[in-house]
């Protein structure tokens, strides 16, 4: 989990960065909806790969599916620590309980 904390703390760094000298700061700049986009596009590589059976493909685009995630999450003033508490909270809890307990 290290790993994605200090990608984490580089996102946020790079966010003030010129948009020519960070991707980061370049996709921040084009906006949420763009950030977005990358999310969804690496989401589907990644659901691509796996279903062509394309490990590399696979880790890789997780990689990217990832990094665009954080990417979304710094934009919209969440952290990680949010997501992972609320990963912490659902342990235990049957997949199927979870879900219907968000319908509710």
């Amino acid at each position: 989990m290290d790993t994605l904390a200090r990608l984490e703390q580089t996102i946020a760094q790079r966010l003030g960065a010129s948009p020519d000298e960070s991707y980061v700061a370049s996709l921040h700049h084009k906006g949420l909806a763009k950030i977005a986009q990358k999310v969804g596009e690496e989401a589907v590589e990644a659901v691509i790969a796996a279903v062509g059976d394309d490990r590399d493909g696979l880790v890789a685009e997780s990689a990217d599916l990832l990094m665009h995630l954080l990417v979304l999450l710094q934009a919209k003033g969440v952290s990680l620590a949010e997501v992972l508490a609320e990963l912490d909270r659902r342990e235990g809890v049957s997949g199927l309980e979870e879900k219907a307990s968000r319908s509710e």
